[in-house]
């Protein structure tokens, strides 16, 4: 009923395998080795890596990058493109003075005191924030609003575009 010879070979199989397999892992750790140096060569330099791409820092460029303000994107801003944008607010925000949604309203809203709508309960933060929505408080609210106050009630994820942003802004002043 039990044949030691046909153990003998089953036993040796898994083995054979086991071991094939711990060979295979050692000489892939050999081959692609991305752990820290001390063992399998010195690749990646004890950066931890199979390769190392090595970028030169240019902080003269930083100017550049940042691009005009937002002052000067809202006096080149296309009034009609914020009409559009200002679609995705409708739904929480209206334009007629007093007239509050889920949101405050938004007549005259550019150069308003901040959470200065009376009878609109703002979230603590935004009530802590003080101030006025100047131009740069705007960008940096419409950019990412959990980000700019947070912990605020809006649930916008932001408008990630300058020009959408800058559009918005001059239209907002345009509601008065």
């Amino acid at each position: 009923m039990f044949d030691t010879m046909t153990f003998t070979k089953v036993l040796g199989g898994f083995c054979g395998a086991f071991l094939i397999f711990l060979l295979g892992g050692w000489a892939a750790e050999e081959i692609y080795h991305t752990g820290p140096s001390g063992h399998g060569g010195d690749h990646g330099e004890g950066h931890g890596q199979a390769y190392v791409i090595e970028v030169e820092s240019d902080d003269s460029g930083a100017e550049e990058e940042a691009g005009p303000d937002i002052a000067t994107l809202v006096a080149a801003a296309d009034v009609e493109k914020g009409a559009k944008v200002f679609g995705k607010c409708k739904a929480c925000h209206k334009l007629e003075d007093g007239a509050n949604g889920t949101g405050p309203h938004l007549f005259d809203v550019v150069n308003r005191e901040i959470a200065g709508v009376d009878g609109y309960g703002y979230s603590g933060v935004l009530a802590e924030l003080g101030g006025t929505w100047g131009y740069e408080e705007l960008d940096g609210f419409l950019e990412n609003p959990k980000g700019y106050a947070r912990g605020t009630k809006m649930g916008f994820s932001g408008l990630k575009k300058d020009a959408d942003r800058a559009n918005i802004i001059a239209y907002l002043e345009t509601i008065k």
